[in-house]
């Protein structure tokens, strides 16, 4: 089929709750994409952050063909299957975590994530759960509720009782909201949708401080910025933070649907046998992919470290020379965006025929979260193509 032929099918056939762009992919080698005409595209989206080895890579396809081998995709959480236990084990063992609910998806993640909290709560009397502004944990109508944008809530009221908004890095905002009530405190360590804002680390700090005074849970959403993204396993350990809860996605499954919600020590035992479920969570050929993720996921941390280092230099040097096109860049390792003065979707397309995938995250910011084998080579080439687009703005 052509582009056009795949577009006009969805069109057809999709409810129309996407806004996409002209582009139907048929393959991919590395960095690269190729579309139904056979044009290749140096990828700086991998998916919104998912896939993290890039494309066709052969682990992953040997791990796959094992999982196809056997004959068995798909067990329930009715059984055991070795792929998810050893997953587990991995996460476990880099997060310093204790115990590992596997799901679909970010949003799933973070509705156990909101349980468990409430859960633990319900004997103390705590239900409130405080979010921030600006935040982002996914479509389902709790993590929609605890997303701190009200462009998400509208057309959907009520939202799910007991959920506060504070502001980000503002710690003052917190301890308004903070009261003997309060189950958890969930928070992005890097904010994604948001606009690619760092968390501050003394911000964190007092946050944890504030979770243990009021005997609340710390949960981090790491869907986005965590599997060494930002340049360690999770994000979480650049700030020597630790949660009680963290939530996982996009990356782990590596390339396929995957989730989790990770408990440590605070939140370990709360769920009960029949409080919780997900038919697909754990999933054979999901689990057999976050396998091959997570035993690399220390060289894919330091390359993302290193090289996203180099990311942002070359996005700040983007920004100083269109200073009338360009407030600034900022994030960490290879999550990292730039704030920009002119429209985003502009941008976004003009990169896209030159043949670089970027995305927008919030309001006015261009993300930039390619796969974590991005190399010096593949930074210089997008921050090239997006500086010519800045100059021809």
């Amino acid at each position: 089929m052509t582009n056009a032929e795949v577009i006009a099918l969805g069109k057809e056939n999709y409810m129309k709750n996407y806004s996409q762009f002209p582009l139907a992919i048929k393959g991919g080698k590395g960095m690269y994409l190729f579309d139904e005409d056979g044009k290749s595209y140096l990828d700086f989206v991998a998916g919104i952050a998912v896939n993290a080895l890039g494309y066709g890579d052969e682990d992953e396809k040997k791990a796959l063909l094992e999982v196809l081998d056997s004959g068995v995709l798909h067990t329930s959480n009715l059984y055991y299957n070795s792929k998810a236990v050893q997953a587990a084990k991995l996460i476990n063992e880099i997060a310093g975590s204790s115990q590992v609910f596997f799901c679909n998806s970010g949003a799933e993640a973070n509705e156990a994530a909101i349980k468990m909290a409430r859960k633990r709560g319900s004997a103390k009397g705590k239900s409130t759960v405080i979010s921030f502004n600006h935040s982002f944990h996914g479509r389902t109508y709790g993590a929609v509720t605890i997303t701190g944008q009200d462009k998400y809530h509208k057309g959907f009221s009520p939202m799910l009782p007991d959920v506060v908004y504070a502001d980000f890095n503002d710690i003052d905002s917190v301890r308004k909201l903070m009261n003997d009530r309060v189950a958890a405190v969930i928070v992005e360590p890097l904010q994604g949708e948001g606009g690619i804002i760092p968390a501050d680390a003394g911000f964190l700090s007092a946050l944890r401080s504030l979770c243990d005074e009021y005997d609340a849970l710390l949960v981090f959403d790491e869907v986005q910025c965590g599997m060494g993204r930002t340049g360690k396993p999770f994000c979480f350990q650049n700030y020597s933070v630790t949660p009680d809860i963290m939530t996982l996605a996009k990356a782990i499954g590596g390339g396929l649907p995957l989730g989790a919600a990770v408990a440590f020590e605070k939140a370990v035992d709360i769920f009960s046998p029949g409080d919780h479920a997900a038919t697909f969570g754990g999933n054979v050929a999901s689990c057999a992919l976050a396998c091959v993720v997570l035993s690399k996921l220390e060289a894919l941390s330091g390359n993302a470290r290193v090289n996203g280092m180099y990311l942002k230099e070359k996005l700040e040097e983007i920004a100083g020379k269109y200073p009338d096109k360009v407030t600034q860049a900022r994030g960490m390792g290879f999550m990292q965006g730039l704030e920009l003065k002119v429209p985003v979707k502009d941008v976004v397309l003009q990169c896209m025929e030159k043949g670089l995938l970027v995305c927008s995250a919030g309001a006015n910011v261009l993300r930039f979260v390619p796969p974590l084998i991005a190399s010096a080579d593949d930074i210089d080439k997008a921050a090239s193509i997006v500086a010519q687009v800045m100059g021809g703005m």
